[in-house]
């Protein structure tokens, strides 16, 4: 598709979609839940429709009238066997998180995935889940999907230090040791969001945190609750960064997501001088309104325990340091290469196709600015991140086109995102 170019200003009120992290999760614990659990602003796109289909086929009864989801959970013990295999779409939080749930059960089930998910390496989950007593089949000596588990109902627990810092697999291993016999415990490289462990509370459950060590008792049951998920950081990033760079803006964002552990974007902007407001938090829901304005910006250095708080808004930061005066340098983030794409290649092909000057490094990159934009043929590889950030670069195009291929990889996380910039673009 041809995106949008020469913004003259971008103005307006934009509600970003339900987070996708929380969105994943509520439907997950409301599932393993007993009795009922309704969701409020889930966010619908494809990520976590998978997630949902998944559990129905593992017997649980989803309702969407679409406003509100209603889950009849059936408890860990109440999911059944499925009859076919469980495709998880493009999702790694979907098989990764799954995973565990499905280590603990009293059946064998595969789950599938798209190409690209196909490709992404699945051991940094099934390594400890094997030493936990599961049996798993994937594909090579990284297990690639489809991947196969034969769940074991005597889990044994686990005390594991993660050698990488992944919400994904810390997630992964509780819920596995949620149905385990007795006692695990689980060491953090760095704090990653904990979206996981707050809601083990909200649906009656305990966990115990001490710093980076968590531990967690087996065989706890769960019970249904009201759910209202705030808006998700990563996708107002998109917004609060084109806001920042294009000129004659001011955008405000109501309702986004503001975890302590995801906010690093936000540390990010205050450091290299953006003009950012946040204002009408809630702490109860963890979510406030943030207003961002044209500005005039500086490199910093991204690196260290930060990364974990902002790994999935890199793609995005990357394009607002191509527009600070200076030298930005990014590094610890290895974790960009095992998501969607290797991000760091792919974030610094496409934004030098436009005429940014970005150095990949193993661990990050070298971001060299203030850098004018061109037009450029530009492909998402299949990552929706990778495409939002393209449709924002586009934004400081003037004087040619940019064309964006398999632009469809969007809905994954937000399904109205081009809808929402016309709004922008005509406020």
């Amino acid at each position: 598709m041809q995106l949008r170019t020469k913004a003259n200003g971008l103005a307006g009120c934009i509600h970003v979609p339900g987070d996708k992290s929380i969105s994943h999760r509520s439907i997950i614990f409301g599932s393993l839940a007993k009795g009922v659990t309704t969701i409020h602003d889930i966010l619908r796109g494809e990520d976590v429709l998978s997630t949902m289909q998944v559990f129905r086929d593992l017997g649980v009864q989803i309702d969407d009238d679409g406003d509100v989801v209603t889950i009849h959970g059936v408890g860990f013990a109440g999911l059944k066997a499925p009859t076919n295999t469980l495709n998880m779409g493009n999702s790694g939080t979907s098989i990764r998180l799954i995973s565990g749930v499905l280590a603990g059960q009293d059946f064998a089930a595969t789950m599938v995935g798209d190409d690209s998910l196909s490709k992404r390496p699945m051991d940094r989950v099934t390594i400890p889940l094997r030493q936990m007593g599961v049996q798993i089949a994937g594909q090579t000596n990284r297990d690639l999907p489809p991947l196969t588990i034969y769940g074991n109902k005597t889990l044994q627990p686990i005390h594991y230090t993660l050698p990488v810092a992944s919400a994904q697999v810390k997630s992964a291993l509780i819920f596995a040791a949620l149905q385990a016999r007795g006692e695990s415990v689980i060491l953090e490289k760095e704090m990653t969001r904990n979206h996981t462990e707050d809601m083990i509370e909200q649906f009656g459950g305990q966990i115990f945190i001490n710093d980076k060590e968590i531990r967690i008792q087996g065989e706890q049951e769960f019970i249904g609750q009201n759910v209202v998920i705030p808006g998700d950081i990563s996708s107002a990033a998109f917004w609060l960064v084109a806001g920042l760079i294009v000129p004659n803006s001011k955008i405000i964002l109501k309702n986004v997501g503001i975890n302590e552990t995801r906010t690093g974007i936000l540390d990010v902007i205050q450091a290299m001088g953006g003009k950012l407001s946040v204002a009408d938090v809630d702490n109860i829901a963890k979510s406030a309104t943030m207003t961002v304005e044209t500005s005039e910006l500086v490199g910093t250095e991204i690196s260290g325990e930060i990364i974990p708080r902002l790994i999935d808004e890199l793609p995005i930061i990357a394009l607002l340091a191509t527009q600070a005066k200076g030298q930005t340098v990014i590094r610890d983030a290895e974790e960009l290469k095992v998501k969607e794409t290797d991000r760091i290649q792919v974030v610094a092909d496409t934004l030098n196709s436009m005429g940014a000057d970005i150095t990949p490094t193993e661990d990050g990159m070298i971001i060299k600015g203030k850098s004018p934009l061109h037009g450029a043929k530009v492909n998402t590889f299949g990552d929706h991140r990778i495409g939002m950030m393209a449709a924002i670069a586009a934004l400081l195009v003037n004087d040619d086109q940019v064309e964006l291929e398999r632009a469809e990889a969007i809905n994954t996380s937000y399904p109205n995102f081009f809808h929402d910039l016309e709004d922008l673009l005509h406020a």
